[in-house]
């Protein structure tokens, strides 16, 4: 695929890699276009059976790459970046194969949109989750404002999009958000256990299954995306916005001005 996307194949499960261990697989326009292609790819690949979706390294992913957009002034990619991001997450759910995400490490930012919105997730117990946007003057993207209060209810949501305060894998399990959190030793085997199981499974029963469920707890989404981005687009014009991005890469506390 690329070096910033690891794919293979064994088995009947395609494992999708993000590599950019160095930035915590932090995402460009890039490597969520090639991201998106490989599960396009997998939907209809009949040697797919089931997806797993991590990051290398000790990270999941850190959402967008912020470095990225100070070493550009003007960069038209991060229009494409929501876009990807944003296709991304609403073909996993819409997948006829199963997806699990394995949350290797922290998942900030819309990488808590793609871990959330795989049918199962698995996190090691030293992973985390943080939805960072308002530290930037962002809101959050990627479908996160549904996939967080569907698994977790509004007043937990909102105590994480507002605050942006992180949340351990353990907690985020106790309240609902992930169902499965194992400890960093065993995590490997437990990815690969849950994958052999669907990828040995009845794979119509489960598409069906996933389309029903999905159907039945995700009606706003398409909503919930247009909201985001117009949202989102705004934003990133704001003063705020600039001030946000430029504290986090000079390391200090932002001053905001509401502007």
């Amino acid at each position: 695929m690329s070096e910033t996307v690891l794919t293979g194949i064994a088995d009947g499960i395609l494992t999708i890699t993000i590599n950019k261990a160095d930035r915590l697989n932090a995402l460009d326009a890039a490597t969520a276009r090639t991201i998106y292609e490989a599960l396009l790819d997998a939907d209809t690949n009949p040697d797919v059976r089931v997806v797993v979706l991590t990051g290398a390294g000790r990270g999941f992913s850190a959402g967008a790459d912020l470095q990225r957009d100070k070493d550009a002034e003007a960069d038209p990619s991060l229009g494409n970046l929501l876009d990807y991001c944003n296709l991304t997450t609403t073909l996993i759910s819409r997948l006829t194969k199963p997806v699990i995400s394995a949350v290797n490490g922290v998942a900030a930012g819309v990488g808590v949109s793609y871990a959330l919105a795989a049918d199962i997730t698995i996190a090691k117990e030293s992973a985390s989750f943080l939805l960072a946007f308002s530290r930037i003057g962002l809101m959050p993207d990627g479908g996160a404002n549904l996939w967080v209060a569907a698994n977790i209810g509004r007043a937990r949501a909102m105590d994480m999009a507002l605050l942006a305060e992180q949340i351990p894998a353990p907690q985020a399990r106790d309240w609902g958000m992930i169902s499965r959190v194992v400890a960093d030793d065993d995590f490997e085997a437990e990815v690969a256990k849950v994958a052999a199981k669907l990828a040995s499974g009845p794979t119509r029963s489960y598409a069906q299954t996933k389309a029903a469920i999905n159907k039945a707890a995700l009606t706003q989404l398409d909503v919930t995306i247009e909201r985001e981005v117009a949202g989102q687009t705004q934003l990133l014009q704001t003063k705020d916005n600039a001030e946000g991005v430029a504290a986090f890469l000079e390391k200090r506390p932002a001053k905001f001005t509401g502007q």
